[in-house]
């Protein structure tokens, strides 16, 4: 009997990532595509995950009946049950059944969930926060994702649409955000909310490194933060001391409301700059939670880097199992 294989996806906006595991979970190949280039429609999207399974399969050389099931994390809400997406920000999916001709295409199961969730669910499987029953998970990117384990259980709330603390509102005078409130967690301390900062003071007539990193869609590359922060360039350091202030009050209030094992933090922000906030972090979040319940917490950095989602994709089917 041949070998089985579980193929696990990280959709993004920009980029899909995707891995193939072995019978040991161990990967034996990965590949990485720019989502865009799947074009703006619905059907160009799944056609392009279709080629990156595809890509797979002949990279690891397997065949599709190889296959024991396929898995996926994506931004927006989605129905874990039915694979629908049912809205994605950075995605043209509205109401959009993906599950089903993804498995009518490779004859496998397919499992889909919130990007975060399933990163969460990752470093609690296999990463920062293995061993631990109640876990807050913050993920750091161009917007700001959160996922909750309680119980040792994924918390997804009624409809799939729970722990999006991202859009806690800390300000209600504070800035714009995407989702059309003001003063959330995201409109500060995401990629987004550090960008809007930067724009802000550079009309002011201010030097920043970051400035003309800024792309159309209002977001830089890690890359060039972590270059900005180690030339200490001030409003780079202004942008980022705000987020982690409001990343800090936040963590407090979920400390509060949930009392977790741990908080970790992941997204392409943290892996790029986790010292550097983490620190800043835990120099201010005592001010913001009670000392008695502090006491139990402890604030971790995702130890999966990228392969949060694949590892939670893993978690998806594995659990099906």
């Amino acid at each position: 009997m041949k070998e089985k294989y579980n193929i696990c996806l990280d959709i993004g906006g920009t980029k899909t990532l995707g891995v193939v595991f072995n019978k040991d979970n161990e990967i034996i190949h990965r590949i990485k595509k720019k989502t865009q280039d799947g074009g703006a429609d619905s059907s160009n999207v799944e056609e392009l995950i279709c080629s990156v399974v595809d890509e797979l399969l002949e990279g690891a050389g397997i065949k599709k009946n190889q296959i024991n099931a396929i898995a996926a994390g994506a931004p927006g809400v989605i129905n874990q049950e039915t694979g629908i997406v049912l809205f994605s920000p950075n995605l043209p999916w509205r109401d959009y059944d993906i599950k089903t001709p993804i498995e009518t295409r490779f004859g496998a199961p397919f499992y889909i969930g919130n990007d975060v969730n399933v990163g969460v669910l990752g470093e609690y499987k296999y990463g920062a926060a293995k061993g631990c029953d109640n876990v807050v998970g913050f993920f750091v990117g161009t917007g700001m994702g959160g996922g909750l384990i309680l119980d040792g259980k994924l918390f997804t709330g009624t409809g799939f649409k729970g722990a999006e603390y991202g859009h806690m509102i800390l300000d209600p005078e504070g800035p714009l955000c995407g989702c059309g409130q003001r003063g959330c967690l995201e409109a500060f301390s995401s990629k987004k909310g550090m960008s809007a900062y930067i724009r802000q003071q550079a009309g002011r007539g201010r030097e920043c490194r970051l400035a003309d990193k800024i792309t159309g869609n209002g977001v830089f590359k890690s890359k060039y933060l972590k270059k900005a922060l180690a030339k200490e360039d001030a409003v780079t350091v202004e942008a980022v001391d705000r987020a982690c202030h409001y990343l800090a009050v936040a963590t407090g209030n979920m400390i509060n409301a949930i009392s977790p094992d741990m908080v970790v933090y992941g997204g392409g922000v943290m892996e790029a700059c986790g010292d550097y906030f983490m620190e800043r972090i835990e120099k201010e979040v005592d001010k913001y939670c009670m000392p008695s319940i502090r006491t139990t917490v402890k604030l971790k950095s995702a130890a999966l880097g990228d392969d949060s989602i694949l590892y939670g994709a893993l978690s998806m089917i594995l659990e099906k199992e």
